[in-house]
């Protein structure tokens, strides 16, 4: 069977300013979204089984990634899921820190994929979290082999948050089912700032383009949907179905 049939629904979610990029050069994280787009992504977010972002996100932004609001929590948990989906990471080196909200919040999986020369060094630095899991990815992080192993481990829809690095190496790979780009009223201007993507080769070009399958007014924002397009690398599997009703999905409230 092809890695294509057994790979999770890979979901990538981005805001970024109007000229692409999705942070600043200060240390002060740029805020880019608002609070009814925060619950549109928490929303997203319960909807799926795992959410995945880089080593280089964990360090620059500690970023919790948990389902915010309670009701969408309980809809989880009466579905016979965990109140937040499992967290996924990569890195190339073992550098993090155990103290990061990735690991520290959230009674929820976390899992971490390396290669097998830094195996040893993050199982050892991780070792007293007894909610990681350590993934000897072999000697390089194969995006379709981390892939492969997520199926295995029942994650069928995947959430993918940053940042650049692995938005590009996802997109390069063709490995996207899903783009949802939301975009900022204001530029950012400073070409030290990480963009949404970095140079690469991606399937999609002038010739061959992507589906825009929605535009959504956000308050100040906008939401574009887009998916592969006809010639694109889709995902080949039957249609995902949430395992939650869509109406328990859903809230009034913004994201605290």
């Amino acid at each position: 069977m092809s890695d294509e049939m057994t790979r999770p629904h890979v979901l990538l979610s981005c805001a970024m300013s109007i000229d692409g990029y999705i942070d600043d050069a200060t240390d002060r994280r740029l805020l880019l979204s608002n609070d009814e787009d925060f619950d549109r992504v928490d929303a997203e977010r319960a909807k799926v089984d795992a959410i995945l972002v880089g080593a280089s996100t964990i360090r620059q932004d500690n970023p919790r990634l948990l389902v915010r609001s309670d009701d969408r929590q309980a809809a989880r948990v009466a579905a016979g899921l965990p109140a937040s989906p499992t967290k996924v990471t990569l890195t190339g080196t073992g550098n993090l820190n155990p103290e990061s909200k990735f690991f520290t919040a959230g009674d929820v999986e976390k899992l971490v994929y390396c290669p097998s020369e830094a195996a040893t060094k993050t199982t050892a630095l991780l070792a007293e979290n007894s909610s990681v899991i350590v993934i000897d990815a072999g000697e390089s992080l194969d995006l379709s082999r981390i892939l492969t192993d997520l199926a295995a481990r029942g994650i069928e829809r995947l959430m993918v948050e940053g940042g650049q690095t692995m938005h590009t190496q996802f997109l390069t790979a063709g490995l996207v089912d899903e783009l949802q780009l939301v975009v900022a009223p204001f530029f950012v201007g400073n070409s030290q700032a990480p963009r949404f993507v970095a140079d690469g080769k991606y399937p999609w070009t002038s010739d061959n383009r992507m589906e825009l399958e929605a535009v959504q007014q956000i308050g100040g924002v906008v939401l574009l949907r887009y998916q592969p397009g006809p010639k694109g690398p889709r995902h080949v599997t039957t249609p995902y179905a949430p395992r939650i009703a869509a109406d328990r999905l859903e809230s009034d409230h913004p994201a605290p």
